[in-house]
């Protein structure tokens, strides 16, 4: 008998919350995710997919919150999600500038990013 002596099988829209077979995190959310606006945002509890999307609106809700000076952690790694994220910060009209972050602020792992004041 396998899994528990049942069929293991959950019935079609329901989740199996006895051993994890559909993940939690499968399904899109019903709820946009609330960050709070602050200053830094760390990059790594996101998927790499998510990114753009995740960076575009967190500068956009920054600008409109004041916080024209925003630290955006990507990691060291090989260097790809920093990438990513430098070539969104190119091409979004919000951004003044960015560079890597200094040493004792993540360095080449973390990027400065400063933005226009939102209009009016």
């Amino acid at each position: 008998m396998g899994m528990g002596g049942k069929d293991s099988t959950p019935l079609a829209g329901s989740a199996d919350k006895t051993n994890g077979v559909l993940a939690e995190g499968t399904q899109p959310l019903e709820e946009p995710v609330r960050l709070p606006i602050e200053d830094v945002l760390d990059l790594h509890a996101f998927a790499p997919k998510e990114i753009p999307s995740v960076v575009e609106e967190y500068l956009v809700q920054c600008r409109q919150a004041g916080l024209l000076e925003v630290r955006l952690i990507h990691g060291k790694g090989t260097g790809a999600q920093r990438a990513v994220v430098r070539r969104l910060l190119r091409n979004l009209p919000g951004v003044l500038s960015f560079a890597d972050a200094p040493p004792q602020a993540g360095g080449w792992g973390a990027t400065l990013v400063r933005l226009k004041p939102a209009d009016g």
